[in-house]
């Protein structure tokens, strides 16, 4: 799938990188730490979110394979992590102090310029997902949810059916929705009712796409922002 993660960055964390193996369920970093590492994923997937005091989730990113982590600690001024990562399942990932970006960075502007235009687009990515949220209601953000979903782990299977490769309980898109599982539940079945999906062992197949797009007013935004990664 597309990937906007700048290939020099990639590389460079690649070379300097300590490895780093973490268990499904695994917490790699929490909310409210201090931060010593940001992280590439070489392989596995990690949900990035927020929890409040009362227990409500909210998860704003599912990433996979050469996806950053911890990304906004660069340069920053009180370098905490302001989410909580855990890992979906068994991952490798890569850990590198933020100085040690830094200091290429530093020393090399066109690296520089690359890391901060991906940091624009993952703005963008954060603004669209805000919108559909807020805009749309939680059918709206179920629906935006599920195309961000195929873009970013969805293949195609025949001209109109894409598979989400991505394992999603009613909780996980819960999650992602900021609404209840019961509710996520009663709309999954009322889209497989119609046939806009199917679902099989929580994988996902979605088999109309023009309907979910229709129905939130969907602008076609390029697809390095319509994503949930």
């Amino acid at each position: 799938m597309l990937k906007t993660t700048p290939k020099e960055i990639v590389l460079l964390i690649q070379k300097e990188g300590t490895i780093l193996n973490v268990e499904k369920g695994m917490r790699i970093f929490q909310e409210g730490e201090r931060c010593n590492s940001l992280f590439l994923i070489k392989s596995g997937n990690v949900q990035i979110g927020k929890k409040a005091p009362s227990g409500k989730e909210l998860t704003i990113r599912i990433c996979g394979t050469n996806s950053i982590i911890g990304e906004n600690l660069v340069f920053a001024p009180y370098p905490f992590h302001t989410t909580t990562a855990q890992a979906l399942v068994d991952s490798e990932l890569l850990a590198i102090h933020p100085n040690i970006l830094e200091k290429h960075f530093i020393n090399n502007y066109s690296m520089l310029t690359a890391y901060l235009n991906w940091l624009q687009t993952e703005n963008l990515k954060n603004q669209s997902r805000l919108r559909d949220l807020v805009l749309y209601g939680k059918q709206g953000a179920l629906y935006s949810t599920l195309i961000r979903l195929s873009n970013t782990y969805g293949e195609f299977c025949s001209l109109n059916e894409i598979n989400i490769m991505l394992a999603l309980t009613p909780i996980d898109l819960a999650n992602l929705c900021a609404t209840s599982p019961d509710l996520i539940k009663i709309m999954l079945k009322e889209l497989c009712e119609k046939k806009i999906i199917k679902i099989e062992e929580n994988y996902i197949t979605v088999l109309n796409m023009d309907y979910l797009k229709h129905n939130i007013e969907c602008s076609n935004c390029p697809l390095e922002i319509c994503r949930i990664d």
